[in-house]
C-alpha cells in the first residue's frame, strides 16, 4: 500500500510516537468506566461481588489495552480512524453504564457493546490493513479467531444465570487473557511472534502511563465528592488528608522512577512487543486494580473512620498491597533485576504484618488508612534513597 493511502502510522518523523488528542478523548469513556467499577465495588463489598468486579475490570482493561495496540500501530489522525474511535467511544459509555447492572438487567447491552467492541476493532483492523505486509494481516486474522471465540462464549453466558453466568464469562475473559501469551495460535494460520508486534514503545508506555493517571484522578474525585458531603470536624478532616497523601505516594511510586526508566527501556529495546506485552498489556492490570480498591478503601475511611468490618480491612489493606505488587513486578521486567525492588517487598511484608493487627480491630479505619499511607511513604523514601546510589544511577 502507498504511503499516502497507508492508514499506519509513519515512522522515523519529529511525531513519531506522539499520543494524539483524539487517544486522549477516547480515554475519557474510561474516567467514566473505572468510577463505575469502584461504586460497583463499594455497593457490593463482599466475595461474589469483589469476583464480579475484578471479572468486569479485566473485561474493561481488555477492551482499552486492545484499543492501544491498535492505535500503536494505525494513525489516529486519518478520518477513517477517527471514526472507528468514536463508534467505539459510543459503544464504551454504553459498556460502562452497563457496569453496575451488568449480571442483572443490563446484561445485553453490556456484552453488545463488550463483544462489538471486541469484533469490531478487529475487523476494522483487518480492512485497514488489507493492502499491508502478509505477517500483519495474519496476526489480526488469529486475533479475530480467538476473540470470535471468547465472544461467543460472552453472548451465551447472557442467556444464563448465576453462577453458571459468571462461569462462562470467566472462561471467555480467560481466553481473551490466554491470548497473547499463547502467541495467538490458530489451526491453519499458525502463530504470531512478537515481532510482529512492532510497536512504538514511548507512545505505549505513555498511553499506559496516561491510564494510570486516569484511574488516580477517579480516586481524587472520589475523594473529594466524599469529603464535600461530610460534616467537616477533625476526624473527617484528618482521614481526607489522609487519603489525599495516599494518592500521592502511589503517584510517586509509578512517576518518580518507575515510568520513565521502562519507557526508556521499552523505546531501546529490541523486541518491544515482549515488553509490552508482559509489562504493560499483563502487569498493569494489577496496578489499575489496586487504584480502584484504594478509592474504595479512602471513602471507607472517610465515611466510617472508627471501625473497619472485614470487608473494610480488605480494602484498606488490599488495595496498597494489589498497587504495590503490580508495580514491583512492572519495574522488575523493565529493568533486568534478579528480584522485585526491596523496597516494594519490604512494603507488602509491613502491610502483612498488619493484617494480624487489623483483625484484633487494634486500628480504626483511619489508624489502619494512616498506616497504609505511611508504609506507601517508606516504600517512596526507600527506593528514592537507593536509586540516588553511584551504581544504580549508572544501570541502564
Amino acid at each position: 500500500m502507498s504511503e499516502a493511502s497507508s492508514l499506519l502510522r509513519r515512522r522515523g518523523g519529529h511525531e513519531d510516537g506522539k499520543v494524539t488528542m483524539v487517544e486522549l478523548f477516547f480515554d475519557l469513556v474510561f474516567v467514566f468506566a473505572v468510577t463505575q467499577l469502584s461504586h460497583r465495588l463499594l455497593a457490593h463489598l463482599d466475595l461474589v461481588g469483589a469476583l464480579q468486579t475484578a471479572l468486569l475490570l479485566f473485561g474493561v482493561w481488555w477492551v482499552w489495552i486492545y484499543t492501544a495496540w491498535v492505535t500503536n500501530w494505525l494513525d489516529p489522525e486519518r478520518m477513517s480512524v477517527r471514526l472507528c474511535l468514536f463508534a467505539l467511544m459510543l459503544a464504551g459509555l454504553v459498556l460502562s453504564a452497563s457496569i453496575p447492572q451488568a449480571f442483572a438487567e443490563r446484561t445485553f447491552p453490556f456484552i453488545a457493546a463488550y463483544v462489538g467492541m471486541q469484533v469490531g476493532r478487529t475487523l476494522f483492523f483487518l480492512w485497514a490493513v488489507r493492502g499491508e505486509s502478509l505477517s500483519r494481516r495474519r496476526n489480526f486474522q488469529r486475533i479475530l479467531v480467538w476473540l470470535c471465540v471468547s465472544g461467543l462464549l460472552w453472548i451465551v453466558g447472557a442467556f444464563l444465570d448465576g453462577t453458571v453466568r459468571f462461569a462462562c464469562w470467566a472462561v471467555a475473559l480467560l481466553i481473551e487473557i490466554s491470548g497473547p501469551a499463547m502467541y495467538f495460535r490458530v489451526p491453519g494460520l499458525g502463530r504470531s511472534s512478537t515481532a510482529d508486534w512492532d510497536v512504538h514503545g514511548g507512545h505505549f508506555a505513555e498511553r499506559c502511563a496516561l491510564f494510570v493517571i486516569i484511574a488516580l484522578g477517579e480516586s481524587l474525585l472520589v475523594t473529594g465528592a466524599t469529603f464535600a458531603e461530610q460534616t467537616w470536624n477533625t476526624t473527617t478532616i484528618v482521614a481526607f488528608v489522609v487519603d489525599f497523601l495516599g494518592s500521592i505516594a502511589m503517584w510517586l511510586v509509578y512517576f518518580n522512577t518507575g515510568a520513565g526508566r521502562a519507557s526508556h527501556r521499552i523505546e531501546h529495546s529490541d523486541d518491544p512487543g515482549r515488553i509490552a506485552r508482559i509489562a504493560y498489556t499483563y502487569i498493569h492490570v494489577l496496578i489499575i486494580a489496586g487504584i480502584i480498591v484504594c478509592a474504595v478503601a479512602d471513602e471507607l475511611v472517610l465515611v466510617h473512620p472508627g471501625h473497619a468490618d472485614g470487608a473494610g480491612i480488605a480494602v484498606i489493606l488490599g488495595g496498597p498491597a494489589l498497587y504495590l505488587a503490580g508495580n514491583a513486578l512492572f519495574k522488575w521486567v523493565t529493568n533486568d533485576r534478579r528480584t522485585p525492588p526491596l523496597s516494594h517487598l519490604l512494603g507488602l511484608a509491613l502491610l502483612l504484618a498488619l493484617l494480624p493487627l487489623a483483625l484484633s480491630h487494634a486500628f480504626s479505619a483511619l489508624a489502619l488508612g494512616m498506616a497504609t499511607t505511611l508504609v506507601m511513604m517508606f516504600v517512596v523514601a526507600w527506593e528514592t534513597v537507593a536509586l540516588r546510589r553511584p551504581s544504580a544511577r549508572r544501570a541502564p
